[in-house]
C-alpha cells in the first residue's frame, strides 16, 4: 500500500523541476511549490532577508516533499476523506488549492448528499463521502477524477493562455488532462479523438 510520503513523492515528479510561466498564474514553481507558498510559509531558503526567484531555484524535493504533506494533505484533513479520493484530491489540491475540495463537494451534491460547498473538509464533508463511497464504491474514485478533469477543460475555455496545459501544440492531450486520467479507470479515458472533438472550439 502506498503511503502518504509515496504519493506526495510522486507529485513531485509529476510536477517536474523549477519554471517560470507567464501564462502560469501561480509564477515561478519548483516542484510544484509556488513562490507565493514560500512566502506565505516564510521559507528565505537562501537567508537573504527576502524570498524570491533564487528561494524557489534553491528548494529540494525533499522540502517540496514535506511542504505538500503537511500543508496540502495534513492540514486540509484529506486523510478524513475515503481512502480511494485521498490521492486525487491531494494531487488536485497541490494544483488547485481549495478549488479541489469545492469540486469533491459539488460532486457529493450531485449525488444527493446535503454538502456545504465551501472548500472545507469538516464532519458533514468527511461524512457525506463516505456514505457516498458506501452507496457507490465503485464509482466515487472516477466520479471524482471525471470531474476534475472537465475542471480542467472549463479553465481552459474560459480562459486562452491556460489551454497548452490542457492541449499540447499537436492537439493531443495537455498535461492537466493526463494527470487527471491517472486517477480515472482506463475505460473513462477520453480518446484522441474525443479529446480533439472537446477542444475544437479553442481554434
Amino acid at each position: 500500500m502506498r503511503t502518504i510520503k509515496d504519493i506526495a513523492e510522486e507529485i513531485v515528479a509529476r510536477e517536474g523541476g523549477f519554471v517560470n510561466d507567464p501564462a502560469d498564474p501561480g509564477g515561478a514553481t519548483k516542484y510544484g511549490v509556488t513562490i507565493g507558498t514560500l512566502r506565505r510559509l516564510g521559507m528565505d531558503l537562501d537567508g537573504d532577508n527576502d524570498i524570491d526567484i533564487d528561494d524557489v531555484k534553491k528548494l529540494s524535493r525533499e522540502q517540496a516533499r514535506d511542504i505538500f504533506i503537511e500543508h496540502y494533505f495534513r492540514r486540509p484533513r484529506i486523510a478524513l476523506l475515503p481512502e480511494c479520493v485521498q490521492a486525487s484530491v491531494f494531487d488536485m489540491y497541490v494544483n488547485a488549492g481549495g478549488n479541489a475540495i469545492k469540486l469533491l463537494q459539488q460532486l457529493l451534491c450531485d449525488m444527493g448528499q446535503v454538502v456545504t460547498v465551501d472548500g472545507v473538509i469538516g464532519p458533514q464533508t468527511a461524512n457525506a463521502c463516505a456514505l457516498a463511497q458506501s452507496q457507490a464504491p465503485n464509482h466515487l474514485r472516477d466520479a471524482y477524477g471525471i470531474a476534475r478533469r472537465n475542471y480542467y477543460y472549463r479553465i481552459a475555455d474560459a480562459r486562452s493562455p491556460l489551454r497548452k496545459f490542457a492541449r499540447r501544440r499537436d492537439g493531443g492531450k495537455g498535461g492537466w488532462i493526463v494527470r487527471a486520467e491517472e486517477f480515472i479507470s482506463a475505460r473513462y479515458h477520453l480518446t484522441d479523438d474525443e479529446h480533439r472533438a472537446r477542444t475544437v472550439a479553442w481554434g
